[in-house]
């Protein structure tokens, strides 16, 4: 069950931009502080590779970032790196008033923080360290419930069930090409044949444009197959929140959790990945929550939805509640000596 946020706290989401980073940072902020701010700052170049506890990191903000001055919030919640050291040079300036969260490796000691939010992939460990089985994110149940009722006029002339595919992009290692795409769509194909259902694919600002490309002639050739072009409004909620069954590239950490925040069985179409993307998809197969696509239709894995960031939250909200119990007691003084 989701707790709801504290009014009477405040918080900001800091990140440097990245949309699966904003997404992390602003779901948990979100969750746990009834007031939330989003800051993006950006470090100038000359200050990127700075260590994470250098001294006067806030001085390098580049121009355009958000000014991060009194009064401080209750909470920081910060994701990547950078972001990470710029969370504790706020940190040393409001002299610890402030409470930081790092979600992810911070890549530096996590001491400075007072929780570090981690998935098994990351290589962090320490008696702050939180390990959660997915990314977090912003994805809760009445959003899903709003996108359902505002997405089903619009898919209600498409067959069901409906298999909703989540397309992300390349990696720095592995490139999603047409080839990719190509691979992806026989599976696809076979799944259709076996549902009778519809295909709801959505690619994402990551998508390669010839890989939306591909499956958009594919929808034109097929009536089952429905493809957002990329213009107008947003179905990845929608889709997220109706599908019978969810396929997901592997690329992106981000959509693989926000699928497993449905009830949908999810299947991960794995390019051949390595590092911290095959870990998290190999601890994912090995405790049930998903399976990698093959096309057959295989039998439902019904799961509850996996909401980590539920569980963050209600740590935080924790560490909040005793930081003002600590901060409101007052030691009564002894007596004088007779």
């Amino acid at each position: 069950m989701f707790d709801p946020p504290f009014a009477g706290w405040t918080a900001w989401a800091l990140t440097t931009g990245e949309a699966g980073m904003r997404t992390q940072a602003r779901g948990l902020a979100s969750a746990v502080a009834g007031h939330v701010e989003e800051k993006v700052v950006r470090l100038a170049p000359l200050w990127r590779r700075a260590p994470a506890r250098t001294p006067f990191l806030l001085r390098g903000l580049a121009p355009g970032s958000d000014a991060l001055e009194p009064p401080w919030p209750d909470l920081v919640v910060t994701c990547g790196r950078r972001a990470a050291a710029v969370g504790l040079a706020l940190k040393a300036r409001s002299h610890g008033l402030i409470k930081l969260v790092h979600v992810q490796d911070p890549q530096t000691s996590p001491r400075g923080f007072d929780m570090v939010v981690a998935m098994p992939h990351d290589r962090v460990s320490g008696p702050n360290v939180l390990r959660v089985a997915t990314a977090l994110h912003d994805v809760r149940p009445g959003r899903l419930a709003a996108a359902a009722r505002l997405w089903a006029p619009r898919f209600a002339d498409l067959p069901r069930p409906y298999v909703g595919v989540l397309l992300g992009g390349s990696t720095a290692k592995v490139e999603f090409g047409i080839e990719e795409a190509h691979r992806l769509q026989e599976g696809l194909t076979r799944l259709r044949a076996r549902t009778g259902g519809a295909l709801l694919i959505v690619p994402s600002r990551r998508t390669p444009e010839a890989v939306a490309r591909y499956f958009e002639v594919v929808a034109r050739m097929d009536q089952g197959v429905w493809v957002w072009p990329g213009e107008g409004d947003n179905p990845y909620l929608g889709v997220l929140a109706l599908a019978d069954r969810l396929v997901v590239t592997a690329d992106s950490i981000s959509m693989v959790s926000e699928a497993l925040a449905t009830e949908a069985p999810v299947e991960i179409f794995l390019p051949p990945l390595g590092g911290r993307h095959a870990r998290f998809v190999r601890g994912l197969v090995e405790r049930g929550l998903a399976r990698p696509f093959d096309g057959e239709l295989a039998t439902s894995n019904t799961r509850p939805a996996v909401d980590a960031t539920a569980e963050a939250a209600h740590a935080v909200r924790e560490l909040l509640s005793l930081e003002r119990v600590r901060r409101k007691w007052k030691p009564v003084s002894p007596p004088d000596a007779l």
